[in-house]
């Protein structure tokens, strides 16, 4: 990291109400600075994050090697099926200086497929662990007990990573569990999900998924966010050689595949996790208050530690090279953020992200993890899931930034399930559904979505639930549709719609979501029998032509392929990412909006009740023929347009100057019309 204390930080020449933090601003990027050269000692980041390349299992010229991090302990040694889950001397392990411990054996100590376990001892206790840097972890059926396992096999790959950061039509992003993937009731498999959900991911038209609940987890209805092994790929879904193939299949379709990466905290177990290692409390995450998360029952990362951020950052090195990952999509950022997790705190207003609440120790690693990320592999993928709105979130860290890619627009979600809620439909208003579609930094890309997983768990509703109902059940197949099914499927398009054209940098979709997926997400749990109905997709209703679901499905195909094709993301000469979403009509008593964004017009009739047979509204001069008509009958609408009529724009001599003429369309209540300027 080079110094910028010669001139002004770009975040704050970007944003002048930023000028009086700009010192605490300088003092995060001089701690990141200062930690990287405490660190490296000038050498390069991902040198330094080497961690899985020197601790946990590896094999040698002469067998076997393993290195554990316990300084606490006072002996430690291997038990497992090559001992007879015994205590031996032949299997103990001796330090090494700074809290290491190794141990190597010959090659017939251990063998490919073996369970194993670490026994560590500390003044006045021992406990069973399991590897902190162990790459495969198994459960046992009967005991349901965690268990490392000898893994010695090697993947030889077919394509290379196909990242797709750089692409100027924006990031695609089709969010999916591996687990819940499946219509079968059961837990699916790495390769299930390549062979069946992998091949309708890639032609929806979307360029990259993120994969949820990857690092292991012993809860499986935590949806992978209490991990207790950081290294280790879920072996509930299959091998780690079936999830590279996944990878790799994924990678020869031209899709990037991002990770859901959980540093933000821990699982509390200790006989899975790092809770207690060593027989303290203290060895990876903080001691006293600091360590329990007060909301998630949680351990919460002491981020200040060198052997913690060594642990971290080799973590984010190894996704990157031992699965080819594309990138991350960093969880619970605003916990990780601030003191108080974010908990009670409004941030409604910069002063909320400077006034002594933030953890520097936190914000420095976030820094640092983007820094190696993006040294790894210059074109990686990642995302901030962030409710906060911390400026430079997503700014380059040279200009005063984190370096995330992207921050999550997680303002969109909220407000859409405030209007459905609470605002009548003659209230809805054209105008500020497009702003809250657009309002945000200029400085940095979002994602921007509809809904994620988040909506769609019990407790929750999807839209396509919040706007339909109980009338899902019996009126949705064609023939059979009643005044709330029909409102609900033109709506759920339309929001998709302009949620998805007014990106600055990339949209996400939940698997199931696009074509309407009926019921809420609820993992198997005491409370329901144990039950996976309510944990998968239920692909038969959206290929069975009589539902609707193919109808909604059709539709976010024929948009996803639309704007990865004709819209672009664009910085202006000051490097803001601007949506370029040029308004050009705006009634709020007709609840009409139209924008351009390159040479597409979006047109948007919000009325619900109101039709409109030739509506003018002033736009570029020339040529337009509809390209996509959320009214289309193959998407489940009435149909009333003819779209194959081209549409010529009025000369009105007010306006020629401006290049504007009159275009008159017939505009169906609840209807969105894409049209191409042609000339």
């Amino acid at each position: 990291m080079t110094s910028v204390h010669h001139k002004q930080l770009k975040l704050v020449q970007n944003d002048p109400y930023l000028a009086p933090y700009e010192d605490a601003i300088r003092g995060r990027y001089d701690y990141a600075k200062s930690k990287e050269f405490e660190l490296t000692n000038g050498l390069e980041l991902k040198d330094w994050a080497s961690g899985h390349l020197y601790f946990g299992l590896h094999t040698t010229s002469e067998g076997w090697v393993l290195r554990e991090w316990a300084p606490n302990a006072t002996a430690i040694y291997i038990k497992g099926d090559m001992n007879g889950w015994e205590k031996s001397e032949a299997y103990r392990m001796q330090p090494i200086g700074n809290g290491n411990w190794e141990i190597h054996l010959p090659k017939r100590a251990m063998k490919h497929g073996q369970l194993y376990k670490l026994l560590v001892e500390w003044q006045g206790g021992w406990g069973e662990r399991i590897p902190s840097y162990a790459t495969r972890v198994v459960q046992d059926d009967q005991t349901k007990l965690f268990s490392a396992q000898v893994w010695d096999q090697k993947y030889h790959w077919r394509h290379r990573s196909k990242t797709a950061t750089n692409r100027k039509t924006g990031l695609f992003i089709y969010e999916c569990h591996i687990g819940m993937s499946s219509e079968e009731e059961k837990v699916n498999s790495y390769e299930e999900f390549r062979l069946n959900v992998l091949p309708r991911v890639a032609e929806l038209g979307y360029n990259c998924i993120q994969i949820m609940a990857i690092q292991e987890h012993p809860y499986y209805g935590s949806f992978g966010y209490h991990v207790s092994n950081f290294f280790a790929a879920s072996s509930r879904f299959g091998t780690p050689e079936e999830l590279k193939a996944l990878v790799d299949d994924a990678h020869g379709r031209g899709l990037s595949v991002i990770m859901d990466l959980v540093h933000s905290h821990a699982v509390k177990n200790e006989l899975e996790g790092l809770g207690n290692f060593d027989g303290t409390p203290y060895q990876y995450f903080h001691d006293g208050g600091r360590r329990e998360h007060p909301a998630w029952d949680s351990l919460c990362f002491n981020y200040g530690k060198n052997e913690v951020l060594h642990f971290l950052l080799s973590n984010c090195r190894f996704w990157l090279e031992e699965y080819d990952f594309d990138g991350f999509r960093f969880d619970g950022v605003t916990s990780m953020m601030y003191l108080s997790h974010g908990l009670g705190e409004d941030f409604n207003g910069y002063g909320s992200y400077y006034n002594g609440n933030e953890d520097g120790d936190a914000i420095m690693y976030l820094t640092l993890a983007n820094k190696l990320i993006h040294e790894v592999k210059p074109r990686a993928i990642t995302i901030a899931e962030d409710m906060s709105g911390m400026p430079g979130l997503a700014q380059p860290i040279e200009d005063g930034g984190m370096g995330f890619d992207y921050r999550l627009a997680m303002g969109i979600p909220d407000f859409w399930i405030k209007y459905i809620k609470e605002v009548r439909d003659e209230d809805w208003k054209a105008g500020h559904i497009l702003y809250e579609m657009t309002n945000r930094r200029e400085d940095e890309k979002t994602i921007s979505y509809c809904e994620s997983h988040d909506q769609a768990l019990v407790g929750d509703k999807t839209i396509i639930f919040r706007l339909i109902d109980a009338d899902m059940y019996w009126h949705f197949e064609h023939g059979h549709s009643t005044y709330m099914v029909d409102r609900g499927i033109a709506l759920h398009k339309m929001i998709r719609l302009i949620t998805a054209s007014t990106i600055n940098g990339g949209y996400l979709n939940f698997m199931g979501n696009e074509f309407g997926h009926p019921e809420w997400i609820d993992f198997p749990r005491e409370g329901n029998g144990w039950s996976c109905k309510y944990a998968r997709r239920q692909w038969s209703l959206v290929d069975n032509p009589n539902y609707f679901f193919s109808d909604l499905n059709r539709f976010d195909h024929d948009m996803i392929q639309l704007l990865t094709k004709r819209i672009t993301i664009q910085k202006d000469k000051y490097g803001k990412h601007l949506p370029w979403v040029m308004k050009y009509w705006d009634n709020e008593g007709d609840q009409v909006v139209a924008y351009m964004r390159d040479k597409l017009l979006f047109v948007f009739n919000w009325n619900g009740s109101k039709s409109y047979d030739g509506y003018g509204m002033l736009v570029p001069e020339g040529k337009y023929r509809v390209v996509l008509n959320t009214d289309d009958k193959k998407y489940a609408g009435f149909g009333l347009n003819d779209d194959s009529v081209e549409h010529l724009t009025e000369h009105d001599g007010l306006y020629a100057q401006d290049g504007k003429g009159w275009l008159r369309l017939y505009l169906p209540a609840r209807c969105a019309m894409v049209l191409e300027k042609v000339d």
